[in-house]
């Protein structure tokens, strides 16, 4: 028996570089407000602060579905977008609803927001344009070879052979 389980596998790694590419991209995106003079705003809010400008007032729910994250990374993200005064939760329809809308501290720069959205995407249609296999193909290739075997199943088929796991 090696000792090959003592090496550190976090030492090499194909899904670490598109993780570190993400969070570069979003630094940069981050600098942008950062010139603008719109601090405390995370990239990763935008999406949200626009779809509720755009659709109006939404349960957790709803603004979850609407971006295609689950109901408890919304509820975490809405929490850290109210601390920072991004939005705030008012009463729905019923005494058991909330609904998340932006507050005027949001309302004051979402104008902006979309603007630096469009910019954003057309800076990586720019991207994508110069290399020769665009993102936004990696993602539908992926995403296909994922309907034909998800990564669960590709994950639990190597961990059965690996006597570390069992």
């Amino acid at each position: 028996m090696t000792d090959d389980w003592l090496a550190d596998p976090t030492e090499e790694s194909v899904w670490r570089p598109w993780r570190l590419l993400q969070t570069a991209m979003d630094a940069e995106i981050a600098r942008v407000y950062a010139d603008a003079r719109i601090d405390g705003l995370k990239p990763t809010w935008v999406m949200e602060l626009l779809r509720l400008r755009h659709r109006g007032p939404m349960t957790i729910t709803e603004l979850a579905e609407s971006v295609q994250i689950t109901h408890s990374g919304m509820s975490q993200k809405v929490s850290a977008m109210r601390a920072a005064g991004w939005v705030r939760t008012v009463a729905g329809a019923d005494a058991r609803s909330k609904k998340v809308e932006l507050t005027a501290k949001a309302e004051a720069v979402v104008r902006r927001l979309a603007a630096e959205w469009r910019a954003t995407e057309a800076a990586i249609a720019e991207i994508e344009a110069e290399i020769p296999y665009p993102l936004s193909r990696v993602v539908r290739d992926i995403e296909a070879a994922l309907e034909r075997r998800s990564l669960h199943a590709r994950i639990t088929e190597r961990l059965a052979g690996d006597p570390a796991w069992g």
